[in-house]
């Protein structure tokens, strides 16, 4: 099996994981956001830790990297921030929706950083799940979820800043396993202020859902960061849209969210893409081969 499919097998496993994430996020109930994101990552640095440990991999970075290590981190902690505040606030499979809009930017900023080459096709496809994005946002002066949307979308945008900096370590020999222990532990440092000055109570109930979200969330940046690190963004960042399917089914079981009638042409418009994506890239692949 060629890397890129392994990429893709990634990809789709950490959209479960990160589906699973936002449940147990909406779970752990009414606590400030930033409390939520100080525990999801707190989990996922102790889990990034022991797998350091385990794997005897060194804590550093190659010269020169110490930049991107950063922006992946500020990134990243921005889209976490935004994405949980939307997650609270929206119907579960919208929320994940906005957030991966990442694979959009993930294109966009490996085109104008990386100098990765991608073709009209690619464009267009990717296109067409951002037009499918503007569904299930609805902007208009009535729609009371407007802002949270935006919030949402902003965290895509982040998202996408992140995982491309991710791409361009792992072209550099960055070990994954310490590029999410970077970021947990840049994470934690960020909103351990806010955390000291405006903690709330939790209940056990509220905790455990917080560790769940955490290990869930370890898996998903582990799976990532793997993903991209087998693969560039322009043939595997498509796939993970299969978190709104994942987060579609897990809010309809767990919450009785059913999303509208134009969320879900939105969803179709998406996942057409992503089928087209996959069809283009495959028959890309055997064009090579002859």
């Amino acid at each position: 099996m060629s890397k890129k499919y392994f990429g893709i097998l990634y990809m789709i496993l950490s959209a479960f994981c990160f589906a699973l994430m936002n449940v147990f996020v909406r779970l752990s109930g009414d606590i400030p956001t930033i409390q939520k994101s100080f525990f999801r990552n707190l989990t996922a640095l102790i889990f990034a830790f022991i797998i350091l440990r385990k794997n005897h991999i060194p804590a550093g970075w190659k010269k020169g990297n110490l930049k991107y290590f950063l922006i992946r981190s500020a990134a990243g902690t921005m889209g976490i921030l935004c994405n949980f505040y939307a997650v609270d606030h929206l119907v579960l499979s919208d929320a994940s929706m906005l957030n991966k809009m990442s694979p959009f930017f993930a294109i966009l900023f490996s085109l104008i950083f990386l100098k990765e080459k991608i073709s009209l096709f690619q464009i267009s496809a990717v296109a067409a799940a951002f037009f499918g994005c503007i569904f299930i946002i609805k902007p208009s002066f009535i729609n009371m979820e407007l802002i949270p949307a935006i919030i949402g979308f902003l965290g895509g945008i982040s998202a996408g800043g992140a995982y491309t900096a991710v791409r361009y370590l792992g072209s550099k020999g960055e070990k994954g396993p310490f590029i999410v222990f970077f970021f947990s532990a840049f994470s934690c440092i960020v909103t351990l202020p806010y955390l000291i000055l405006n903690y709330h109570n939790m209940t056990l109930n509220q905790f455990a859902f917080l560790m769940l979200a955490g290990l869930s969330a370890a898996g998903g940046q582990f799976s990532i960061t793997a993903a991209y690190c087998h693969a560039p963004a322009k043939e595997i960042s498509i796939y993970d849209y299969s978190q709104i399917i994942f987060s579609a089914v897990l809010g309809f079981v767990i919450f009785y969210q059913t999303p509208d009638k134009w969320s879900i042409l939105g969803y179709i418009i998406i996942i057409a893409s992503a089928v087209l994506m996959f069809i283009y890239n495959n028959q890309k692949e055997k064009v090579k081969k002859c």
